[in-house]
């Protein structure tokens, strides 16, 4: 089996637990309106890889994951491509390493079940907590988020959840709110991380003649959002 790959990082730091080998996964079904890789949309473009090919280049960098470390696999939506990943996450977990799934889960199917449970850790985009939105603004589907957080949950999966947070559509207290009682529902979350909206991507989107939505929208005040992480930190502890 081949995965098409987007891109390969050998060492990232922000992408889970400790040091870790980063695999970009190619296409998306998604059209998050705030996406900054526009580049990973297309399903039929990027390089096609066989999972042994991938373990190669990992275990050449394995001695720096230390104990924390290990393998990340990011998008484009991981889901799509859910069997080849749960394969490469399986021969990793022959190779005793730590792996991590990076998805928005709004995808069912029995092999988006199965990848989820052979993860060892989520990092979850949560983009919206109320269906209307997710499916306007992004495309998805809320009811299949929380299926498989639940999933997840079962399967006692650690998740941390990611939410970008964009001025005037989702930074207000009644957000704030919503979110902390959202996922407090599942016990199984360690973590709840915001990230503020930024445009780096305009450029990406002016050379593929796409319009950026938000290219009008100011980028979200970092000190602003570190606050807004502590106060949802809060509101869940007293739900």
């Amino acid at each position: 089996m081949k995965g098409r790959i987007h891109s390969l990082q050998s060492l990232g730091a922000a992408d889970g637990p400790g040091l870790r080998y980063i695999v970009f996964m190619q296409g998306c079904p998604y059209r998050c309106v705030y996406c900054h890789n526009p580049d990973t949309w297309a399903t039929d473009t990027g390089e096609e890889y066989t999972a042994d090919a991938i373990i190669e280049r990992v275990m050449r960098c394995k001695t720096y994951f230390g104990k924390d470390g290990g393998v990340t696999v990011s998008g484009g939506e991981p889901l799509l491509q859910a069997a080849f990943v749960r394969e490469l996450f399986t021969e990793l977990h022959e190779r005793g390493t730590h792996c991590v799934l990076d998805s928005s889960l709004m995808m069912d199917g029995e092999d988006a079940r199965a990848l989820i449970s052979e993860a060892d850790m989520i990092l979850a985009d949560v983009k919206f907590t109320d269906d209307e939105r997710v499916q306007t603004l992004c495309g998805g589907s809320l009811a299949a988020l929380e299926r498989n957080l639940e999933l997840a949950a079962r399967n006692e999966i650690p998740v941390v959840t990611r939410t970008v947070i964009v001025p005037g559509l989702n930074d207000s207290d009644t957000e704030l709110e919503g979110l902390a009682a959202f996922t407090k529902r599942y016990p199984n979350i360690v973590k709840c991380e915001l990230l503020p909206f930024r445009k780096f991507c305009i450029e990406k989107y002016r050379m593929a003649g796409i319009l950026f939505p938000l290219e009008q929208t100011p980028e979200a005040d970092k000190a602003a959002v570190k606050a807004m992480e502590i106060r949802l930190s809060e509101l869940r502890k007293n739900i």
